[in-house]
């Protein structure tokens, strides 16, 4: 793993033995994954990462942080085999189990956002789109920026923003498909929303990740 310590590696080793008992073919139908011969190719924030019986690669054949592998490994271990139909954006608390990582959440990804992009709207929208967001109209929401993300194949999530003014400060929102935790569990949502905060901040001109 990319600077990565033992204890990573453990996991990371432990779910690649979970995928290699994995149906590639019955997940590329579930899930409409690209199958490559024996990978699959999982569009993840707009690159295309690769997972094999070898492990999980970036774009570029390089091994991705181990975020990125947690969020992909999962997404393929935890593949549901119902999916209820989507009915409303939810807040990351909103989830029955959401409470152990609630408050990272709000510091890590909403907060960051919030004060990276303070007076940057226009800003933000650029990065947003250059990672394959959308802006969204008549959603019913009353925020400056409304921007979706595909994180994964049937996973997404929902950017809101203001920017700040003489009487509020900028606020930043992610809000998740009710659905969304048939895909993947409560870290995994913690993570990807700072993986976006990260990935926002980047192209943007910021020089670090702030997640491993």
């Amino acid at each position: 793993m990319k600077k990565q310590g033992s204890i990573f590696r453990e996991n990371y080793e432990r779910y690649m033995r979970q995928i290699k008992d994995l149906d590639f073919s019955k997940l590329a139908l579930k899930l409409g994954l690209e199958k490559n011969k024996d990978q699959l190719i999982i569009p993840f924030f707009n690159k295309r990462f690769r997972v094999d019986q070898d492990g999980i690669w970036t774009p570029n054949g390089d091994m991705p942080l181990y975020s990125e592998c947690v969020v992909i490994a999962k997404y393929l271990i935890l593949c549901p085999e119902y999916i209820p139909p989507f009915k409303q954006w939810v807040t990351y608390k909103d989830f029955k189990d959401a409470a152990p990582f609630a408050g990272a959440f709000t510091t890590n990804v909403e907060k960051s956002i919030a004060k990276r992009f303070a007076n940057k709207l226009g800003d933000l929208k650029e990065a947003g789109l250059s990672l394959g967001g959308r802006t969204l109209q008549d959603t019913g929401l009353s925020y400056e920026l409304i921007m979706e993300f595909d994180v994964l194949p049937m996973f997404r999530l929902l950017l809101v923003f203001n920017d700040q003014d003489e009487e509020f400060p900028p606020e930043a929102k992610v809000l998740f498909p009710d659905n969304s935790d048939k895909f993947l569990d409560m870290e995994c949502f913690a993570i990807s929303g700072w993986l976006l905060s990260d990935y926002l901040y980047l192209a943007c001109g910021g020089s670090t990740m702030t997640i491993m």
